[in-house]
C-alpha cells in the first residue's frame, strides 16, 4: 500500500517536473527569439542611419510576413521597407496575394487609429437621428463635394449621432463657411441646410469664438488627416473617404 502510494506521488512529481521544464523550455525560447529580433533590429537600425545620414528618426523596425522583408516606420504612420541588411529601401503597398491583402494598409489603418474617446469632442457640435445610440465622427470642408455626397446618403441612415468637427482645408472660402456654421444659432441645422439642401450661408454672420476651428485643423495634422470626409468609428477604427449608407450600417453593425 505505501509502495503503491510512493509509486503515485513520484508519478504525479514527475509530470509536474514535466510540466515545467516544458513551460521553462517555451520560455528560454520566447527570450531567444526576442534577443534574435531585437539584433535584427538594432543591425536594421544601424546600417540605414550609417548609410542615409539624413534619415528621420526610426520608430520601430517589424518582420513582415514576407520572408526576410522588414517594416521600417518613420513618425506615426511612415513606412518603408527593407531586407535584413539595410542594404536595400523599397517604398510601396506590400499585397498578400492568396488572402488578397493590402498589409501596407491594413498597417497604416492600425497606426492612425485614434480611440474614440480621445476625439475633441468640444470642437464639434452634433446632429443626432433617432435615438442616436450609434456614433460616428466626421471631420468634413463646407465646400467638399464628396462629403455634401456622404450627408445627402447619412440622411438614411437612423438611430445615430453624428460628431460634426468643421475641417475647412479647401481655401479661404471654406474657412468663411465654417466660421458662419459654427457661429449660427443652430449649428446642425445650419451644416445639413448647406451641405444637403444648399442653403447659402451668410458667411457675414461670424461675430463668434472659432478657435475651435483652428484645433481642429492642428489635430488633423497631428494625425495626418488629409483629406474630407474622414470617417472615425465608436471602436477606433478610422475610414478616408465617402463611403455609402449600406457600409456605414455593415460597419456600425461589426461594432460590439
Amino acid at each position: 500500500m505505501l509502495y503503491a502510494s510512493l509509486q503515485t506521488q513520484t508519478k504525479r512529481l514527475r509530470v509536474t517536473a514535466g510540466h515545467w521544464l516544458r513551460a521553462i523550455g517555451v520560455t528560454l525560447l520566447l527570450i531567444s527569439t526576442a534577443q534574435v529580433a531585437t539584433a535584427q533590429e538594432a543591425k536594421i537600425r544601424e546600417a540605414l542611419t550609417k548609410r542615409l545620414p539624413n534619415l528621420p528618426p526610426i520608430n520601430s523596425v517589424t518582420k513582415t510576413p514576407m520572408s526576410g522583408l522588414y517594416e521600417v516606420r518613420f513618425g506615426e504612420t511612415e513606412l518603408l521597407y527593407t531586407d535584413a541588411a539595410g542594404d536595400y529601401l523599397l517604398q510601396g503597398v506590400l499585397v498578400d496575394l492568396k488572402a488578397k491583402r493590402n498589409l501596407t494598409q491594413e498597417r497604416m489603418d492600425q497606426l492612425s487609429a485614434i480611440p474614440f474617446d480621445q476625439l475633441p469632442f468640444k470642437d464639434a457640435f452634433t446632429i443626432k437621428r433617432g435615438n442616436g445610440k450609434r456614433q460616428i465622427a466626421v471631420f468634413e470642408d463646407p465646400n467638399c463635394g464628396f462629403c455634401k455626397r456622404f450627408e445627402r446618403d447619412m440622411v438614411n441612415v437612423n438611430d445615430i449621432t453624428l460628431h460634426i468637427f468643421l475641417y475647412p482645408i479647401l481655401g479661404p472660402d471654406s474657412t468663411l463657411k465654417s466660421k458662419a456654421i459654427w457661429c449660427a444659432k443652430d449649428r446642425g441645422q445650419a451644416f445639413e441646410d448647406w451641405m444637403i439642401n444648399e442653403v447659402p450661408l451668410d458667411t457675414k454672420a461670424t461675430n463668434c469664438d472659432t478657435t475651435a476651428l483652428d484645433r481642429n485643423i492642428e489635430f488633423g495634422k497631428k494625425h495626418r488627416i488629409s483629406g474630407t470626409p474622414a470617417l472615425f468609428f465608436s471602436d477606433g477604427t478610422r475610414v478616408p473617404g465617402a463611403i455609402s449608407a449600406a457600409e456605414v450600417e455593415k460597419r456600425l453593425a461589426a461594432i460590439k
